[in-house]
């Protein structure tokens, strides 16, 4: 049985309006405000002057509230992930991406009228770092894309917009153990930056087969470079082969509305059991979820929930196999390890591929 994302049971309305009067960002994606005297729903946490309370209807849903009529409201965008009706966080995500080798300073950010500390708060709830790290990544990005390209480090430094070519050394070897002199040429798998409408990912892969794809923002990114380095016995550069350049196309057509389905092969490092739980997220079709329990019974073992779960969110290979998929037992949107954002978006995105056939 395949379930559609709901939100949880809405508490009353004393509750709703005093978060909304808060701005409460608990509520964020869990309610929403219809107000009759516009016609207009929000997002609790809206800027938006807020009505009168018995001007105030509540919908656990964007869908609900436009079915009763109400239009989308322009401030706080209802309808997107629930980052983007944060529009700090979307310009400042803008700024950074129009110019890549920035190197941002918390005056920046002021300069552009936010205050540093609330930019801060927000970027860790909808992305699970600050606006400094993202940016930070994003210019390691750019010098890994150099280095791949056969420049000098020095040069790769610079055009990246680190101060020092002990800090960009530094930050590859977080992420790879070895720094990227002795990363080009190295052979064996290699490690490709891919850009996607949310944000890059780090492919790695060889002539063969997709070993590792991750979001460069996930906090498990290193442990799972590092399990891929150690099976590679340390042969991990930087570059693209046929699968990673492949895996970057199917992922555009995937983006642009054109794939349901991915056909690349895979393989993910894991145990017997993991391997098992990832085959079955391979076999949910784009535009339906599943939960724990569903998939745990999928695999033949349906008291093996928490398992399943563990896998779930040590998988590897993210969109192609597709753990955002999986969701709570009540039809809850639980955590993603890539961001509950990512999720949210990876959803609404699959939901125009509801009972297409694979492409």
């Amino acid at each position: 049985m395949t379930k559609e994302p709901t939100m949880f049971d809405l508490p009353d309305d004393a509750v709703l309006y005093a978060a909304l009067n808060a701005r409460d960002p608990a509520f964020e994606g869990r309610a929403y405000v219809g107000v009759t005297s516009t016609g207009i729903f929000c997002r609790l946490t809206c800027p938006a002057r807020k009505p009168r309370p018995e001007n105030c209807r509540w919908f656990a849903r964007p869908e609900e509230a436009e079915a009763a009529g109400f239009r989308p409201c322009k401030r706080c965008h209802p309808i997107g992930a629930t980052a983007e009706g944060d529009a700090a966080a979307t310009a400042l995500r803008a700024a950074m991406e129009a110019d890549p080798g920035r190197r941002w300073t918390e005056t920046d950010i002021e300069e552009m009228g936010y205050d540093p500390s609330t930019i801060r708060r927000a970027f860790r709830r909808h992305f699970g770092m600050t606006f400094l790290q993202m940016a930070r990544n994003i210019r390691l990005r750019e010098g890994a894309r150099r280095v791949a390209g056969g420049d000098a480090v020095i040069e790769a430094q610079l055009d990246a917009g680190f101060d020092s070519a002990s800090g960009f050394r530094q930050a590859f070897a977080r992420l790879f153990g070895h720094p990227p002199a002795k990363m080009r040429g190295a052979g064996g798998l290699v490690a490709d930056w891919i850009d996607t409408p949310l944000g890059g990912m780090i492919a790695v892969a060889d002539d063969q087969a997709l070993y590792l794809l991750e979001f460069t923002d996930r906090k498990a990114l290193v442990p799972q470079l590092a399990k891929v380095s150690k099976a590679a016995k340390g042969r991990v550069g930087l570059g693209r082969t046929g699968v990673s350049g492949e895996t970057a196309r199917q992922l555009s057509e995937f983006f642009a509305g054109n794939r349901a389905r991915f056909n690349l092969p895979l393989a993910p490092h894991g145990t017997d059991f993991q391997r098992r739980v990832w085959d079955a997220l391979c076999r949910i079709p784009a535009g339906q979820t599943r939960s724990y329990t569903e998939l745990a019974r999928a695999i033949g073992q349906p008291t093996a929930t928490r398992a399943v779960a563990r896998a779930n969110a040590t998988n590897g290979i993210a969109i192609v196999i597709p753990c955002h998929r999986v969701i709570g037992a009540d039809g809850t949107l639980t955590g993603y390890a890539g961001g509950l954002w990512r999720k949210e978006k990876l959803i609404a995105a699959e939901a125009a591929y509801r009972g297409a056939e694979s492409t």
